[in-house]
């Protein structure tokens, strides 16, 4: 892992829950890493986290995933700071309840393609370029089992993933052979997000795996830094299940 020092990482949705966990993870190994996300504040405090933990350079960057122009202004951000981007993780994403599929309104069904796909194609389509233009670099999508086995409580959500999925694979062919871009398909992780479950929801998870429960956020780190690292040096446009074995 010490090829990860200095290298610059962007972490998208990187102030709680997974996110928070590959930024520390990165930092641990010597990186410079970028916390972006909604809340300005959420992002600074886990900035100066690493700072004071690691020894490392941190940024944190307030921007909205789902907005074009947001993405545009991170990675302006980025590469004023540092000139470069090493690895990026599209983790950031969105899964609204809703009472009733046609209860879904045309504005929550836009918010959720929005933050789970479109803003990962703008940021893995300018920087994925800018890797290749210099020299390489490794895109890691956070997707999800709802993908390939969707309910009927988060289909829009697994319509979005099922199209970040295949922007991996499309992605990896056209920046070949210098930058690799591969998806973590994750199933049910305990982050903050699963405090509002409705009741029931975790229980049932937790039947339909094998492992019989759901993951730690810490859980996702070994995937993403596989991914983002020499160790799957012939892997691109690849998915890889970190599901506790979802059936």
């Amino acid at each position: 892992m010490d090829e990860l020092r200095d290298k610059v990482v962007v972490v998208t949705g990187g102030s709680r829950g997974m996110g928070r966990e590959m930024v520390l993870a990165f930092a641990e190994r010597g990186a410079r890493v970028v916390v972006a996300s909604r809340k300005l504040d959420n992002c600074v405090a886990v900035a100066d986290d690493v700072r004071s933990r690691f020894g490392v350079e941190a940024l944190p960057v307030a921007f909205n995933v789902s907005d074009w122009g947001e993405c545009d202004r991170l990675v302006e951000t980025v590469y004023a700071e540092f000139g470069r981007v090493d690895v990026l993780v599209n983790n950031a994403g969105l899964s609204p309840l809703y009472p009733a599929l046609e209860e879904v309104s045309e504005a929550l069904f836009d918010k959720v393609v929005a933050v789970n796909l479109r803003g990962p194609f703008r940021l893995t389509a300018v920087i994925g370029s800018r890797m290749a233009r210099d020299g390489g670099g490794s895109i890691v999508n956070i997707g999800s089992i709802e993908a390939i086995r969707p309910s009927p409580q988060a289909l829009p959500y697994a319509a979005a993933k099922a199209g970040l999925h295949v922007l991996g694979e499309g992605f990896a062919q056209a920046f070949g052979p210098t930058v690799r871009v591969n998806t973590v398909q994750a199933g049910p992780f305990l982050t903050d997000i699963a405090e509002h479950w409705p009741e029931g929801v975790r229980e049932s998870m937790e039947e339909q795996v094998a492992l019989g429960r759901c993951g730690d956020p810490q859980e996702i780190v070994g995937a993403v830094l596989f991914f983002a690292t020499s160790a799957s040096s012939y892997a691109t446009g690849a998915v890889l299940r970190v599901d506790g074995g979802w059936r």
